[in-house]
């Protein structure tokens, strides 16, 4: 049982101190329930944008809060109110929107510390094996076995080499990055399912008479190595960018007639090619795959991205895809972009995105498939923007936006970077080296926090919620088959905001719970420490490492619900119905 809380997914093992595991969430396990009978409400059909995802990862909640600590609740005025209908069901819950990104640059990840916290965040889908460098990972090969058709390095249209230029191997055994099989470690000692992403850009640099074929039985022999482990896959990462192996290729060492700039028409026709060969290969070994196609998030600006990419894949790929991915970044690329345009590109940007996938596949003519954002985070930096509690508070509002969405899957990168980016580090844990002057090595960052809280007080269905007041909260509302009501509340201000919580159509126990979570004192803005329920790290970063032990705090309901915000911070409430806490 959870020290303080138990979630408790209907089918899920249960494990001392840990969430409930991803291992309850094979494909293979049989629908659940359609209507949500604790509020009398039925379930929305489920989106195509959702698909399988959900289908997949979908359980019943039930919730059980075995001890917490009395407070009495928030008194003052309170400018704010917001009202949660739960027979209004917006969207069943993906468990999926709460995935992560390892990659082959993190080092060892098997290591015992590193394992436990991942456990405890239950990101449930974990990406491999990275970034750009998926472009030029040569996943059954040492260092040492360098494909002959391959250039010795990759060069951008400036003449500069690209980052992933120096190509990766998933043989390689040494303790700076990871083979392919600790991957397959690192999701069977988390209980998770992965999503791979296969090398599409060997199709393009590859110089030997055949590139794309090539390239697609190198990725059916992953296909059938992976022996039916992995459900999901992509073609590329980021294909459409000059920054990505393949996007420009020297046309006088290619053979088959490809051009010298990659374009959205030949990335479809490719694409085909991939998913035959891969399915082909899954069919050999009794097993079904899901196959995604790179998309873009956004309409064209003209900089350094293939124009009219989505029409052109679209157009050649068709409905070859099972699901597109996106990827994005929110802020704007090196700005030093202030709390208020990290906080409010939460919501905007998820909407945005969802919206504009939709009008390609309206326009194309083809079918809607599920969408899921492989990749997500912030690039601003220069104020320790990454590693920030503000960073924290944005990954929570995503996460309701993801859902009210209805985006089947997401990945937020990463769980860490074994990389020079220090306070520009987007990784949830400290993994560099160099960082443990500051905290321990594998030290949970603020948005471990903020996501690890959302779900453990976050149900099986979003519902209706509004907020009346005070334009800075932003409120995600959910129910559990079990019968609670929860709720999430984020102070996008740079004040304390006192919020009183109405539910219609529900009858509220006696008690509800809650965790406050909230920034340090070392930096107003970008504190780069977050508390929870009072509890803050020993270090100079990040949060308590008894996160899994602190319990909620517990305030009457008879005076009603009201709760203090703090600036720039997040409530996480659950309020029980009469004979369930």
């Amino acid at each position: 049982m959870f020290f303080g809380l138990a979630f408790v997914m209907q089918a899920c093992k249960k494990e001392e101190g840990l969430s409930p595991t991803s291992e309850a969430m094979s494909p293979s396990l049989p629908a659940m329930a359609s209507t949500n009978s604790s509020f009398n409400a039925a379930d929305p059909f489920l989106a195509n944008t959702e698909g399988f995802f959900t289908n997949d990862s979908w359980l019943v909640g039930n919730l059980n809060i075995a001890s917490a600590n009395t407070t009495a609740a928030d008194s003052g005025n309170s400018a704010t109110t917001v009202v949660i209908n739960p027979t209004q069901v917006i969207s069943k819950v993906s468990r999926y929107v709460f995935g992560n990104n390892a990659n082959a640059n993190m080092g060892s990840i098997t290591e015992p510390t590193m394992i436990g916290h991942v456990k405890r965040l239950a990101p449930r889908i974990i990406r491999v094996p990275g970034g750009s460098f998926s472009d030029t990972y040569f996943w059954n090969l040492a260092p040492d076995q360098k494909p002959k058709d391959v250039p010795d390095q990759l060069y951008d249209p400036n003449g500069n080499i690209i980052p992933a230029g120096g190509y990766w191997y998933g043989r390689n055994t040494q303790t700076w990055t990871c083979t392919v099989d600790n991957y397959y470690q690192m999701l069977q000692q988390t209980r998770s399912t992965g999503v791979i992403t296969v090398n599409y850009g060997y199709a393009r640099y590859g110089q030997g008479p055949h590139p794309v074929q090539t390239a697609a039985h190198m990725a059916a022999d992953w296909v059938r190595y992976d022996n039916g482990r992995t459900k999901y896959w992509e073609v590329g990462n980021e294909c459409f960018g000059n920054w990505e192996a393949g996007y420009m290729i020297d046309v006088s060492k290619n053979h088959d007639g490809q051009p010298k700039f990659i374009t959205g028409q030949l990335y479809g026709q490719h694409f085909r090619i991939f998913a035959d060969s891969m399915r082909k290969a899954a069919a050999e070994i009794g097993s079904t795959i899901k196959i995604g196609a790179v998309m873009i998030d956004h309409q064209y600006t003209g900089t350094e991205e293939v124009p009219n990419w989505n029409q052109g894949v679209l157009a050649t790929a068709g409905n070859y895809p099972d699901f597109y991915a996106v990827h994005n970044y929110y802020t704007p690329y090196g700005e030093n972009s202030t709390p208020t345009t990290i906080l409010n590109s939460a919501s905007t940007v998820t909407g945005d995105i969802m919206n504009w996938i939709k009008t390609c596949v309206a326009n194309a003519g083809v079918t809607q498939k599920p969408v899921a954002l492989t990749e997500w985070n912030i690039f601003a930096q220069g104020s320790k923007q990454m590693i920030s509690n503000i960073s924290g508070l944005h990954s929570a509002i995503v996460l309701g936006e993801l859902i009210k969405n209805h985006y089947g899957m997401a990945c937020r990168w990463d769980l860490g970077n074994n990389s020079s980016y220090e306070s520009n580090d987007m990784g949830m844990l400290n993994v560099k080296a160099a960082n443990t002057a500051i905290d321990p090595k594998y030290n949970p960052r603020p948005a471990f926090y903020y996501m690890y809280f959302f779900q453990k007080f976050f149900g099986d269905r979003m519902v209706a919620s509004s907020v009346q007041g005070n334009g800075n909260v932003a409120s995600y509302a959910s129910t559990f088959t079990s019968g609670q009501v929860g709720v999430v509340l984020a102070n996008k201000g740079n004040t304390a905001q006192t919020v009183t919580v109405n539910i219609n159509n529900f009858t509220p126990g006696a008690q509800f719970y809650f965790y406050r979570l909230k920034g340090g004192s070392d930096d107003p803005g970008f504190s780069i420490k977050v508390y929870i329920n009072g509890f803050g790290p020993t270090g100079k970063e990040g949060g308590p490492l008894n996160y899994p032990y602190i319990k909620p705090y517990s305030a009457p309901t008879s005076g009603g619900i009201k709760v203090t915000v703090p600036a720039y911070g997040a409530v996480y409430a659950v309020v029980s119905k009469p004979g369930i806490i």
